[in-house]
């Protein structure tokens, strides 16, 4: 009798002992990635947010009931350094886009000075990680389109001299000096200018951005550079054939000279059927930007509002395929297996995209530390991924800026 009990309790034990091993990993683990991630310094490389800036009705250091940044949501989603976007349409060019673009840069300063004791201007990796360690968040800047400068190499010094830390080489149309990925190709790349700008831009410690670029253009920047390369909001193109992806084989020559690919959360670029579906409605997105900007009278916010909206509609109206969340995890799981922890990062476009269902805002990060962990990630590379890699690259700029000769 008492060896049944025990054979009995025994059996019962291992039983409740397996259930028991089910159920608390689950918990374990979120915690774990909890943790994990509040004491990570999780970098951002591309914000739109900046367009609100020049809104009656944003606040930065409040909590809004749209959009997908603001300060609180940012400390909800254990966001440490945030890269504002400097963008104007890039049919705009010559001294016009300068003065917009100088606009824009004021504008980013002037919100962090307004919540300085929540948020400061930072410049390099050391700047970020000193502003963690004051529990502020950092913010940078990047230029999203070299038609910003003018077509004049110097404007890439001023740009550095306040604060820029990268700039894209061309936006969705082709720039007097670079083709972009969704125009035409006029220059086959980059011109003899364009290598120019991208030999300046190492001397003045800002990254070079090939978000948007031709390959032809990105293959270019490649050879040039002295220091490594950014896709500052860029996905993968074996996953969601866009454009504005990246290949493999482009992921892989951007790793080996030790480049990020940033992984943009934007839904028609992380999922092919949400992809299909939008262009079938909309034409194309060079086309239908250039119907809304033509609506919007240039008017950067107002676009941003008008396709949020445009977009929330065709998906309740299921017309366009929801996306979820995972997705973002697949372009960097792919990106990972291609070359490794070391060149992946994170790049949201938030305030300036679609978001996928389950991460609406910045204050579901939290979200993508956990589904790494659960796919047996280490911590060490998590931390990369959520922003060392970006802090290591930003560092070897700098560190050829300071290597190379001035240019008079």
């Amino acid at each position: 009798m008492n060896r049944f009990r025990i054979v009995l309790c025994t059996g019962m034990c291992l039983l409740v002992g397996a259930l028991f091993l089910r159920v608390v990993p689950a918990d374990d683990i979120s915690e774990r990635a909890r943790k994990l991630h509040f004491s990570s310094i999780v970098v951002d490389t591309h914000d739109d947010t900046t367009q609100r800036f020049f809104t009656s009705t944003f606040d930065l250091g409040k909590r809004n009931p749209d959009g997908h940044i603001d300060i609180p949501r940012m400390r909800e989603g254990g966001l440490d350094a945030i890269f504002f976007s400097i963008w104007i349409d890039g049919r705009i060019m010559g001294p016009t886009a300068v003065v917009k673009a100088l606009d824009q840069i004021d504008e980013v300063r002037q919100n962090v000075q307004r919540n300085s004791s929540e948020i400061v201007m930072a410049r390099t990796a050391d700047d970020v990680r000193r502003a963690h360690a004051d529990g502020k968040i950092a913010a940078l800047m990047g230029v999203e389109g070299g038609h910003m400068i003018g077509n004049d190499i110097h404007v890439v010094r001023i740009f550095a001299d306040l604060g820029v830390r990268y700039m894209t080489l061309s936006h969705f149309y082709n720039d007097e000096w670079a083709d972009s990925s969704t125009d035409k190709p006029a220059h086959n790349g980059l011109t003899d200018f364009g290598k120019d700008i991208v030999r300046e831009m190492n001397r003045q410690g800002i990254l070079v951005d090939i978000s948007h670029v031709s390959d032809k253009t990105f293959y270019d920047a490649l050879e040039v550079s002295a220091a490594p390369l950014i896709a500052s909001h860029s996905s993968c193109r074996a996953l969601c054939n866009h454009p504005r992806n990246m290949t493999d084989d482009m992921i892989k020559a951007l790793a080996a000279k030790g480049g990020v690919i940033q992984i943009n959360y934007e839904k028609s670029f992380i999922d092919q059927n949400y992809k299909d579906a939008s262009e079938k409605l909309s034409g194309g997105i060079v086309k239908h930007l250039s119907e809304i900007t033509q609506k919007c009278n240039n008017d950067e916010a107002c676009i941003s509002d008008a396709m949020n909206k445009e977009e929330k509609e065709l998906t309740a109206q299921g017309k366009l395929p929801v996306v979820s969340w995972e997705r973002i995890v697949d372009h960097i799981d792919h990106a990972v297996k291609l070359v490794g922890a070391d060149h992946v990062g994170l790049g949201s476009d938030f305030d300036g995209a679609s978001m996928p269902q389950g991460l609406e805002d910045v204050s579901k990060l939290p979200k993508i530390t956990e589904a790494l962990l659960r796919k047996g990630y280490s911590d060490d590379d998590i931390r990369k991924i959520l922003g060392e890699n970006t802090l290591r690259i930003l560092a070897q700029a700098e560190q050829v800026s300071k290597q190379l000769p001035s240019q008079n």
